[in-house]
């Protein structure tokens, strides 16, 4: 591939990182995914080859360093990759500040959105007991389903065998603009968000996360309405 042909630091680290998804993978590194299918999860429409690729690439400037780990390669931010985080943090502001904000006209994945409530979780606004969520989300043919329990949550295709007493039912848009920060639990609701079970454990639902790192940041076009 041709670069820019320039001496400037700026062209340079965007040849190194401009590439598609590249900051997308620099994104779930830096949110703790070590393994090449924990890193896929949470960018679903990356193939396979593109990811390896790209890692690959981040290997071979000195930002992520690869490992043998018990299950396979594994793979972390070094010192390099790590100032990344600066870059990655500014990207997402500028995002949430200045970007339109209409969930229900984006192209929208479920998976990352759940991968980032998994993230999020707070452990010591939970329950006692172990439960289990069921996501019912845009009449998808196969439901996704999260465990929570003490310092766990994890995403799963089926119940794992924990009592299911909550079924959050929900247009995607409706779930990606509580989640970002766009419109308050209230609003989402009127979206068509709805959490069904017990009302105590309904009503606390939202409070068992801490939303989107990012969803404090207001818009600049809403606010300028």
């Amino acid at each position: 591939m041709t670069g820019y042909g320039q001496f400037c630091s700026i062209a340079r680290a965007h040849e190194a990182l401009g590439g598609r998804w590249t900051l997308l993978i620099v994104r779930e590194l830096l949110c703790g995914s070590r393994r090449f299918n924990d890193i896929r999860r949470g960018i679903p429409r990356i193939s396979r080859t593109m990811l390896s690729e790209r890692l690959q690439a981040l290997v071979s400037i000195g930002a992520v360093a690869r490992s043998d780990g018990r299950h396979g390669p594994e793979y972390v931010l070094t010192e390099a990759g790590s100032e990344l985080a600066t870059l990655v943090g500014g990207l997402a502001v500028w995002g949430q500040r200045w970007l339109p904000r209409r969930a229900e006209a984006e192209d929208l994945d479920l998976d990352p959105l759940l991968v980032d409530m998994q993230r999020r979780v707070r452990f010591e606004a939970l329950p006692e007991d172990p439960l289990v969520i069921r996501f019912e989300v845009d009449g998808r043919r196969h439901p996704r389903f999260m465990l929570l329990k003490a310092a766990e949550a994890s995403l799963c295709t089926q119940n794992p065998g924990f009592p299911e007493p909550l079924c959050v039912r929900s247009h995607l848009p409706a779930l990606v603009a509580w989640w970002r920060g766009d419109v308050d639990f209230t609003a989402a609701q009127r979206m068509g968000l709805a959490v069904e079970g017990p009302k105590a454990l309904a009503r606390a639902f939202p409070g068992w996360f801490d939303r989107y790192q990012f969803a404090e940041i207001g818009s600049a076009r809403a606010a300028r309405a």
